[in-house]
């Protein structure tokens, strides 16, 4: 290798990791980045991207049920889950090439390894033709999170799957267990229902989606029970006894517990940052859960030491790492970046319907001490909604009463992932009602709900 000193070494190229990798290049550094797998990370590998390549296939298998409503014929429907899922890896294989030929416009050096901290802008690096040492002023930790186990009720890749094992299934489920119904969990459980698994997802918290405004999962457990998923809440998996091609699970609800037989379960539980083995503790990093703490600039405490993304906590997000990414690269570089503000992260989750938010729920917002004004807007109310076929939905904006600033937005319904972003700009831009009920949205398009929710909140809501 020519170079082993460098301006920026950043461990882990995932979303978070490559791209700061690439603005830090943009600014003039001169970066190298390590990563151990894959370019493109869990992100474009094993997590957002294949995800939304399978339920693409599930959501085009749905509607391919419903041609006759359309007016259109469809016989003989079925799917090849092995096409499915090489479908899948094909998009994932494409954009993971993408990121590589992105490192080398940007003349960033990559190194394929596992890298260890070595000391104060000190990295040794484990690669299958030995060990490299670097220095750099700076470094950036992008190490990602894997997901997590709980004790008892360990995947093993056969009866009990990870998300891994989810996204490139040996066999379709029959009979289907997902522990935990955040967005991985919800997702899986949606791509497997709509493909004829029976599924049965279990929820230790009081509602599926728990970090979802309440109504929102309200109308998510409607639909998701209407499509025959059965919903356990308040529910807990304490045992997995696994027999041969079968488990069965030992569910607690309400005191009492019952178990169940399955051919297959996913556990979605939430995830576990990678930092093992990187000498953090050495170097004094202080770690809280599994997790790197950092400040609002993403500065570890220990000199010329960032960590950005999933490593340093939620929310666990493939677009707050970049952003996080970026504004590191731009403080190494001599800039002056805002910090992020977590309320302006939007989140999105791609089941059927689509779920997406951004900002304060109802009831956080009320927590906050804001007296609040409520506008909902369902998507029956929308020409554009009934003529796709997509009755099912609502869009509800929250308000700060005396101000009139926009505290937080929810949707559910279809393609809301697409429109969320509307309301990310009008808060980026310390939107107020005002300026959203004078702003002109295109008809007939789903958005019109989002300007129809403004003017609920204020009672001028005109359709509805």
């Amino acid at each position: 290798m020519a170079s082993t000193a460098y301006d920026l070494i950043v461990i882990g190229a995932g979303p978070g990791g490559y791209v700061a990798a690439i603005r830090a290049a943009q600014l003039g550094l001169n970066v190298a980045i390590v990563e151990r797998e894959h370019m493109g990370g869990i992100c474009l590998n094993w997590g957002c991207i294949p995800t939304k390549a399978l339920l693409r296939s599930s959501e085009v298998f749905h509607l391919m049920h419903r041609a006759k409503e359309f007016g259109l014929k469809a016989d003989g429907i079925g799917y090849d889950l092995d096409a499915v899922v090489q479908r899948s890896r094909g998009v994932a294989k494409q954009l993971s090439s993408g990121v590589a030929h992105l490192m080398k416009k940007n003349k960033i050096t990559v190194v394929m390894g596992e890298a260890r901290l070595a000391g104060k802008g000190k990295i040794s690096v484990k690669t299958d033709k030995g060990t490299d040492e670097l220095t750099a002023k700076n470094i950036i930790l992008a190490t990602g999170a894997r997901a997590r186990q709980l004790p008892g009720l360990e995947a093993d890749g056969d009866l009990v799957w990870t998300y891994r094992e989810a996204l490139v299934p040996k066999r379709m489920p029959k009979k289907l267990l997902v522990i935990g119904s955040g967005a991985i969990g919800i997702e899986f459980a949606s791509f497997f229902n709509t493909l004829g698994a029976d599924t049965t997802v279990v929820e230790v918290m009081d509602r599926i989606l728990p970090v979802e405004d309440a109504e929102i999962s309200a109308v998510a457990k409607k639909q998701f029970v209407k499509q025959g998923m059965k919903i356990l809440e308040k529910a807990g998996v304490k045992k997995l006894d696994r027999g041969q091609g079968k488990v069965v699970a030992h569910i607690e609800q309400n005191g009492k517990i019952e178990t169940q037989e399955f051919d297959t379960v996913i556990s979605a539980v939430g995830i576990v940052g990678n930092i093992e083995n990187l000498g953090l503790e050495e170097l004094g990093v202080k770690i809280d859960r599994t997790h790197v703490v950092t400040d609002e600039y993403c500065r570890t405490g220990v000199e010329g030491l960032y960590a950005i993304g999933d490593v340093a906590g939620a929310p666990w997000l493939a677009h707050k790492a970049s952003h996080e990414g970026i504004m590191v690269a731009e403080l190494i570089a001599g800039g002056h970046p805002h910090p992020i503000k977590p309320n302006s992260i939007p989140g999105c989750t791609y089941c059927h319907p689509q779920v997406a938010s951004v900002g304060l729920t109802e009831a956080k917002a009320k927590e906050a001490g804001h007296e609040v004004k409520v506008g909902r807007f369902p998507f029956i109310g929308n020409g554009k909604a009934i003529a796709l076929g997509e009755p099912e939905g609502m869009v509800k904006t929250v308000f700060d009463a005396k101000t009139g600033e926009l505290l937080g937005a929810h949707m559910i319904g279809a393609e809301v992932t697409e429109l969320i972003q509307g309301y990310v700009i009008g808060q980026t831009l310390e939107t107020t009602e005002e300026d959203l009920m004078h702003t002109v949205f295109p008809h007939p398009t789903l958005s019109e709900m989002m300007h129809e929710s403004v003017l609920s909140a204020y009672g001028k809501a005109v359709h509805f």
